[in-house]
């Protein structure tokens, strides 16, 4: 997939979830639109039913307070004695002592006249107490019409009851007349909240798509590359054997075994170079699959760098390459494979050489940290660029090297070199300066007595 294609696949995505996004909010506009004009109509009808309603208890408790005032030789001070305080709650000035029975039949007759069937509770004002006096909350039902609640608190609404009190007023109280505000709807925030859930959801799937889209397009690239090197890096040996081969085939080197035996190393050496790439890549499969196992052992590690440091010494005797041993760790017993771990300090070794543009000069350091081990090789080579950092220990991944042409291999040391360390429990750390060259660090734990 080229870069042109990620492009359009990133427009494609990105125009999708703006059009998407657009047309939730245009439902959700048409939504919210629609449901306030609901709720207005709603308020509407219901103010008009609660001011019939009002209007028919007004009438229903004149009604009442005439039929009060008929019983006594004066009703003149009756007239507009009706107030209502609140939807729900009336007071009915009266002057005279009135029977808490006999309003409760009135109350229930008149009502149920005026068809109000709402719930009810009435109390009348005891001057002697300075206090009102409830009665039963009254609930209508088709089969009972208006009946107490409970039959066990009888006693304000009995017929035999003593009442001698003079009252000023009376009120009647409707308790489930309740009015909803209608900011408590709340129609305008709730959809709002899951388009921005799912616009979340939509931006996270996309940027997570795209990544992997770009990882997997580095990672084949990383590929493509490995496969060129090690195509060039398996040809090599393959022609050298081939054309000493042919070499000891058209002549005759009996009388000349010198040469025969220079051809024969030629062919030795580089057969086994051959066998060393085939096994690099397939121990890197072996890895892979988890399928690698270490054989632990107690091992020196000063004495595997200093065993390793004269190797180095004598491989780089003619092109003058340097190393230096700074061994000051009091802990230096590890349990390793003795095998890796050694490939892991040669490794770091080959990558200071290759990216030194002139002799090699290189130092291995070793200090006690955390219960462990940890061992630095640091060279003056070409360095590394902060942003290649992250990514050096990536499969397949080689570090640029600019117009220089000459290091060579397959990308795996340094991925080699990292899993090994896991797998021993430890850490891998790399700094780097352009120009001033690079510090390649392990820890491993040691062994606690």
């Amino acid at each position: 997939m080229n870069r042109r294609t990620i492009n359009a696949v990133i427009i494609i995505g990105v125009l999708s979830i703006i059009s998407i996004l657009m047309v939730q909010v245009f439902w959700i506009n048409r939504t919210i639109k629609a449901q306030k004009d609901a709720v207005t109509i709603q308020e509407r009808q219901d103010s008009l039913n609660i001011r019939q309603f009002e209007e028919s208890v007004r009438v229903a408790l004149r009604n009442t307070v005439e039929e009060i005032g008929s019983q006594h030789v004066d009703s003149s001070f009756l007239y507009g004695a009706v107030k209502q305080k609140s939807s729900n709650y009336f007071l009915v000035d009266i002057n005279e002592d009135l029977h808490p029975y006999y309003l409760e039949q009135l109350l229930k007759r008149t009502f149920y006249e005026h068809n109000i069937t709402q719930d009810f509770q009435y109390g009348i004002y005891d001057c002697f107490n300075d206090s009102i006096v409830y009665g039963n909350l009254i609930r209508f039902s088709i089969d009972s019409l208006y009946a107490p609640v409970s039959d066990s608190a009888i006693g304000v609404t009995s017929p035999e009851l003593l009442w001698k009190r003079d009252g000023h007023y009376f009120t009647v109280f409707f308790p489930e007349l309740l009015s909803q505000p209608s900011n408590d709807l709340n129609v305008a925030s709730s959809p709002w909240l899951y388009v921005a859930i799912i616009v979340g959801v939509l931006l996270i799937f996309f940027a997570f798509s795209v990544s992997v889209i770009i990882r997997q397009k580095r990672i084949s690239e990383v590929k493509a590359d490995f496969v060129n090197n090690m195509t060039h890096e398996l040809k090599t040996p393959i022609s050298t054997i081939g054309l000493s081969s042919e070499m000891l085939m058209m002549n005759d080197f009996t009388q000349e075994p010198e040469k025969l035996k220079r051809y024969a190393e030629v062919i030795y050496k580089e057969n086994k170079r051959l066998e060393e790439q085939v096994e690099r890549v397939l121990n890197m499969a072996k890895l892979d699959r988890n399928k690698l196992e270490l054989r632990l052992e107690h091992v020196d590690m000063h004495e595997l760098i200093e065993e390793t440091a004269d190797n180095y010494r004598f491989n780089q005797t003619f092109s003058g390459g340097e190393i230096e041993l700074d061994l000051t760790a009091q802990d230096f017993v590890v349990n390793v494979d003795l095998v890796h771990i050694t490939n892991v300090i040669l490794n770091l070794l080959d990558n200071a050489v290759k990216y030194s543009e002139q002799a090699a000069k290189i130092k291995v350091s070793s200090k006690n940290r955390s219960k462990g081990i940890e061992v630095s090789i640091e060279d003056k080579g070409i360095g590394i660029e902060k942003e290649q950092l992250k990514q050096v220990f990536e499969k397949f991944y080689r570090v640029p090297t600019g117009d220089r042409h000459d290091v060579k291999g397959f990308g795996l040391g340094l991925y080699y070199v990292k899993l090994i360390i896991d797998k021993h429990g430890g850490k891998m750390n790399v700094k780097s300066r352009v120009g001033y060259g690079s510090t390649f660090s392990f820890w491993i734990p040691t062994i606690t007595n």
